[in-house]
């Protein structure tokens, strides 16, 4: 199992882009400074009116397939 931990802010506008589709991948850096992408709706259960706003545990299994994701 493998373990990041991302610090996200996207702000309502990038969200609204990201829920009609125009693009599915958020980009990202680890806070050990590796760059990572995942499926944006990971974070569906995140999401504020403001956007999406916190740290976050994702895990991966070995093959890289989300397993979970966690705000901190």
């Amino acid at each position: 199992m493998q373990k990041i931990l991302v610090d996200l802010k996207i702000d309502r506008e990038e969200w609204l882009r990201l829920y009609r589709g125009e693009t599915r991948t958020v980009f990202a850096r680890t806070r050990d400074g590796r760059s990572v992408q995942f499926p944006a709706n990971i974070l569906n259960p995140y999401v504020l009116h403001g956007g999406v706003d916190g740290s976050f545990l994702i895990q991966f299994d070995d093959t890289g397939k989300f397993q979970s994701i966690a705000k901190v």
